[in-house]
């Protein structure tokens, strides 16, 4: 019946409509966007845009809390007071007394860990390793000498491997110049076309690797790559996504970024899995490009009943966000690709003058 009276409306009178609705809209979010207070009560009670996000932010809130409690395979807590070590390991001048306010809480969280059945023995080799190498340096308090005495009580169950602050002219030289690092991101392009050619998972696992070494705040990498790789699957989650009308089934490979809100104890923090999560894809795609896999990001909108969908499908928890959608596999040589002309040096760079 809508469809019926919509189709008898003047095209003149539709165009009217919509042009009074727009103004109509826009006196409303001049009101409401005059302060903090309006723009709360606007979103309680005229618009449920920010519902998922509130939700998933106190679910990982809850979520974060728990783990500290019972921890799993990783511990944010421990990743990013281990970090904060190093970091107060590498100051000039470097304080003779340190990170005595956090110091008993790292220690707590690394005995839970060491204990846990699955903890990942990597990430307990770091915090040994730094741990070992702190309280060696790091000078005599109340808190620091109770935290060696538990350091000392714990029966580690990994070896040390080294995993410790190191000086820059260590690293190793850079094979590339700018030309062809410049090649690369040339090439690296929004494939859409790809080969009949199942992707193999080991190449994905290899780029995985590459990601990791992306910069992260404190180190937490809150962040997972769902792979979906069965071809009856994959065309289903790219559809999930606005943008992939006319080639969701030509993608032999689809990657979604999931981030977690769980790695964060207050909201200040829940951009930080965009920005994290965004820095290792970029390092992904380069990596697949290095490996003869082409890629395509597809941007995931905030929508409801989109997440609803795609939460099901992965089997997500509420306080698990995807990020973005990114397609993987061997390009077609005859596929075509946009030109996305790029904006120049001069439009982005502001010199600041302070």
């Amino acid at each position: 019946m809508k469809t019926f009276i919509l189709r008898q409306i003047p095209a003149s009178v539709k165009h009217r409509i919509k042009q009074w609705l727009t103004c109509v809209n826009m006196a409303f979010l001049t009101l409401f966007a005059l302060n903090g207070f309006l723009a709360s009560l606007f979103y309680c009670f005229f618009s449920r845009q920010f519902y998922r996000e509130h939700k998933a932010v106190l679910q990982g809130r809850l979520a974060y809390h728990r783990s500290l409690v019972e921890c799993g395979q990783s511990s944010a807590l421990l990743r990013r007071n281990i970090h904060r070590l190093e970091k107060g390991l590498i100051m000039r001048p470097r304080r003779k007394v340190f990170a005595e306010n956090y110091i008993l809480e790292t220690l707590d969280s690394f005995i839970k860990v060491n204990v846990a059945p699955d903890a990942c023995i990597d990430e307990l080799s770091w915090a040994t390793d730094v741990l070992t190498e702190y309280f060696s340096v790091v000078g005599y308090g109340p808190r620091i000498n109770m935290a060696n005495e538990l350091f000392l009580a714990v029966e580690n169950k990994v070896q040390a491997k080294g995993c410790l602050p190191y000086i820059h002219k260590t690293l190793p030289d850079c094979p590339l110049d700018y030309e062809a690092i410049m090649t690369l991101f040339t090439r690296r392009r929004s494939v859409r076309w790809y080969q009949d050619k199942a992707v193999d998972m080991a190449l994905i696992r290899k780029a995985v690797q590459a990601a990791t070494l992306a910069p992260s705040a404190c180190n937490r990498q809150p962040y997972e790559f769902h792979v979906v790789s069965d071809s009856t699957k994959v065309a289903e989650v790219a559809k999930c996504a606005m943008g992939t009308v006319g080639f969701a089934d030509n993608l032999p490979c689809i990657i979604v970024v999931v981030a977690n809100l769980d790695a964060y104890p207050a909201e200040r923090d829940r951009h930080v899995i965009y920005i994290d999560s965004a820095l290792a894809t970029m390092q992904l795609m380069l990596a697949c490009e290095t490996l003869g896999l082409s890629t395509c990001p597809i941007n995931w909108p905030d929508i409801e009943t989109n997440e609803r969908v795609l939460a099901d499908k992965l089997c997500l928890k509420y306080h698990q966000r995807p990020v973005m959608l990114l397609a993987v596999g061997y390009a077609d040589p005859d596929g075509g690709i946009p030109f996305s002309q790029k904006k120049s040096d001069r439009l982005l760079v502001k010199e600041v003058t302070l």
